[in-house]
């Protein structure tokens, strides 16, 4: 008799193993669900808003942790905790042996002998060409009157129906350093080639995302003085011609006084442009206690601290430019060489920049 109800107390034992074990299984389910695993709308943004709720809950807890761990450092003298550094494309990049490096004597002896030297080293004035495709525009004309109030000594000619190889041995006797031309597609611009004079080199960009200066909100008038030249992550060797052929478009004599911005920066192989205008205003914060001074009250008293804010206004106008080629010497469509350009095959991976 005892033997039996052994038996039976370990199927039991058994049972209740198989049903603890089922229910793991249920919950396990449940955390797994998604939202995309629901057919039902309703259901499915119901369960959308719980876990975007919780993970909200759980990132206001971490940076509370944070923060409170922050405090407590500061308050016993010890060190912060470190910054962690997000994973971004930028910082995960992969390995490229272009990347130019400050000590790249072969670099620095190179930039003597380019095409570019005489304007960047103040020996040449830079003069502008800026000209059209043989097909008419809307907004055209106007992108180009604001490339001439930004680019100082830009001039604007008529394309008319000459070649633009005509107009390369134009600008060549008339001394002029660059051409841009601004190329449209169904009445908006969507490309500029930038030709270096006399001997090149000839890059083509794609010209996206454009917006002019009458549609920015609270938008400034630019002055004519001589701006001051940005230009940010143009890190291989391929990036640094670029970013030298761009400064070469511009005086390499900037006038602060009118605290004119022009910037080019890099990020993931898009160029954006932006042009600002700049001011310092002196402002006085009354957020600093002094410990030692106490007032009749007995309360510490509030010493105002002056502090320097930089105000940015927009000037416009606003555009993105992609790298598609660079060719050697001046524009050549049948004999030309190239020294770079982009392809389909190129684009193996979302973490590879060629600029």
């Amino acid at each position: 008799m005892g033997g039996k109800r052994k038996k039976s107390d370990e199927w039991g034992n058994d049972d209740v193993e198989a049903e603890e074990a089922s229910s793991k299984k249920k919950t396990r389910v449940k955390e797994q669900l998604l939202p995309s695993m629901i057919k039902n709308k309703e259901k499915r943004s119901e369960v959308h808003a719980k876990l975007k709720h919780q993970k909200r809950l759980v990132k206001r807890a971490k940076a509370k942790s944070r923060d409170a761990a922050l405090k407590r450092a500061l308050e016993l003298g010890e060190e912060p905790p470190e910054k962690k550094v997000p994973r971004t494309l930028e910082n995960t990049r992969e390995l490229d042996e272009t990347v130019c490096k400050p000590d790249d004597d072969e670099l620095f002896a190179g930039n003597d002998a380019d095409e570019f030297s005489s304007i960047l080293n103040q020996q040449q004035t830079p003069k502008i060409l800026i000209t059209t495709c043989r097909f008419h525009s809307t907004r055209g004309p106007a992108f180009i009157s604001e490339l001439l109030s930004v680019i100082p000594n830009a001039h604007y000619f008529k394309r008319g129906t000459y070649n633009l190889k005509k107009i390369v041995e134009y600008a060549k006797k008339k001394d002029f350093t660059s051409i841009i031309v601004v190329h449209t597609n169904r009445r908006e611009p969507d490309s500029l080639l930038i030709i270096a004079v006399p001997d090149g080199p000839t890059a083509h960009f794609k010209l996206s995302k454009l917006v002019l200066r009458k549609d920015i909100k609270n938008h400034g008038t630019p002055t004519s003085h001589k701006p001051e030249l940005v230009l940010n992550n143009f890190t291989t060797r391929l990036g640094h011609r670029i970013g030298r052929l761009i400064q070469s478009l511009f005086p390499q004599d900037p006038e602060f006084k009118g605290r004119r911005v022009v910037t080019f920066h890099n990020q993931r192989d898009f160029i954006f442009f932006r042009h600002h205008r700049y001011i310092f205003e002196t402002k006085e914060v009354k957020k600093a206690e002094s410990k030692g001074k106490k007032n009749k009250d007995g309360k510490s008293e509030i010493v105002p601290e002056q502090k320097t804010i930089a105000r940015l206004q927009e000037c416009g106008p606003r555009f993105t430019l992609k790298l598609i080629s660079l060719q050697h010497g001046t524009f050549d469509t049948k004999g030309g060489e190239y020294e770079w350009v982009h392809k389909p095959e190129m684009d193996t991976s979302r973490r590879r920049f060629f600029l």
